[in-house]
């Protein structure tokens, strides 16, 4: 008999289908084994021509079996041992990957991010910082250049630190921290959500900067820019309830703008690790209606001219930029059901992309 994992695996592989969608799709079927008999004719109703692609067992069987000869596992969503934090996300990633100890997911944990580009102050202020809050917390960071390479430095010395990168956990990036990574992942843990094999591209941080901010119970960022990835990593953290810590800089320095924002938008002005630990909440509350996603439509069969109707005006009404299903509904008097029901036939079909705060949009050219 098949491992059961491997049907969340192949599910999670399939093409079109999103994090949200994902998660909707079990939420309707009774497994991954029945969404993906259900995918063609889903996928057919969106407007697609040819069935979305389903990786054969055979090939999913062979990433599974390469992760475990690197000695990692994976960990999917609302399935024993995947992070509870990381799963309070409407986006949460379906399956990650990790190498390492899997149950530091689990743990309480606060994020450190900042500039690639960072002074040599800022880095010893950030591997300083990591140091004295590891003993109390893990240190959850993105491996990247700069900041995050001197938070995980810091942590290491003092206790343990996850490492969240954006390709897959055999393609070390930046090449020099290849070292770094290895060391994480014996005394810590390193997770990604790609594939084996996967190059990191620009559109894979924003991805891996979701994961950072699920993980962590608060996020600190030093020495970020106005517009950053690291204030990218913030919002997501703020819109999902995390506390939200940033270190004082001159304004001369182009790098301290982003922080100095956040502390005029209420962030905790950080300079010890004090100012971090008293300000964590012994046991975080998550926003009110966060955790759960909309259901995907309710029981009772959808009247087919409504449902006709959806399919003329839905594809109309979606642009490049995130459109609110309440929004839709407002606009062309559907029912939620009807909406949802075309919008997950369009995102099989690759015609829509489903956002976290119940919103969908165009998707972006490959």
């Amino acid at each position: 008999m098949a491992d059961p994992a491997l049907g969340f695996l192949r599910l999670a592989r399939t093409e079109s289908v999103g994090p949200v969608t994902y998660r909707r799709l079990l939420s309707r079927f009774s497994g991954p084994e029945d969404a993906l008999d259900a995918l063609p004719a889903l996928a057919k109703s969106g407007g697609r021509a040819n069935p979305p692609r389903i990786p054969p067992l055979a090939e999913i069987q062979r990433e599974y079996d390469a992760l475990h000869r690197l000695g990692g596992t994976f960990l999917f969503l609302d399935q024993p041992g995947y992070p509870e934090y990381l799963a309070e996300l409407p986006d949460a990633p379906p399956a990650i990957a990790v190498l390492g100890d899997s149950s530091l997911l689990s743990s309480r944990s606060i994020g450190i991010v900042g500039a690639r580009n960072a002074s040599a102050n800022g880095m010893r202020l950030a591997a300083h910082l990591a140091a004295e809050l590891a003993p109390h917390l893990t240190i959850v960071s993105g491996l990247a250049r700069g900041i995050d390479t001197a938070a995980h430095e810091g942590a290491l010395r003092g206790g343990r630190t996850i490492a969240v990168i954006a390709g897959g956990l055999d393609v070390p990036y930046p090449e020099e921290n290849a070292d770094l990574q290895r060391r994480i992942a014996e005394a810590g843990a390193v997770v990604a959500e790609a594939p084996l094999g996967t190059a990191p591209i620009g559109r894979h941080f924003p991805k891996r900067n979701r994961i950072i901010a699920g993980l962590s119970l608060g996020l600190v960022v030093l020495e970020a820019a106005a517009r950053s990835g690291s204030l990218l990593t913030a919002r997501l953290a703020a819109e999902a309830g995390r506390e939200i810590f940033a270190v004082p800089g001159s304004p001369l320095d182009p790098r301290a703008r982003g922080g100095n924002d956040l502390i005029r938008q209420g962030a905790h002005l950080t300079e010890t690790a004090d100012d971090v630990i008293s300000n964590l909440p012994a046991q975080r509350i998550p926003p009110l209606g966060f955790a759960e996603p909309p259901p995907l439509w309710e029981d009772n069969i959808l009247a087919g001219d409504e449902l006709a109707r959806a399919r003329r005006q839905i594809p109309a009404m979606l642009g490049p930029e995130p459109v609110a299903v309440d929004e839709i509904a407002r606009r062309c008097q559907l029912s939620i059901t009807s909406i949802r029901a075309v919008i997950l036939e369009l995102e099989l079909a690759g015609r829509a992309e489903c956002l976290a705060g119940d919103r969908v949009v165009l998707p972006e050219d490959p």
